[in-house]
């Protein structure tokens, strides 16, 4: 059974840094492609950054040079690690991944920064 389950997040200053987790089960995260999307309130999901299989990296013009994206292959897991955080990146996170043409969410995160 495929499960994203996260970890993370919650409150920080302007400046701050967060990192968030996402745990995988019932599949191995080097075999996918894994994306973290954010979405704040009342607009659109956004693609935040993406870690392809063959060990790449896609980081949003948003985020670059603050937010990271990673995964541990022992410990099946993805991470996003956000730096220099502005109150614009305030956002429920998530991670996906998809399988089979059929996309697979984690609970999501909620992050907030305070100017």
């Amino acid at each position: 059974q495929v499960q994203l389950v996260q970890s993370g997040g919650g409150l920080v200053q302007a400046g701050g840094s967060l990192r968030l987790s996402c745990g995988a089960s019932g599949f191995i995260v080097s075999d996918n492609d894994m994306d973290w999307y954010r979405q704040a309130p009342g607009q659109q999901r956004e693609l935040v950054a993406i870690v392809y299989s063959r060990g790449t990296t896609y980081t949003a013009d948003s985020v670059k040079g603050r937010f990271t994206i990673s995964r541990d292959n022992v410990k099946n897991t993805v991470y996003l690690q956000m730096n220099s955080l502005k109150p614009e990146d305030t956002a429920v996170y998530y991670c996906k991944t998809d399988i089979s043409y059929r996309d697979f969410w984690g609970q999501g995160t909620q992050v907030t920064v305070s100017s």
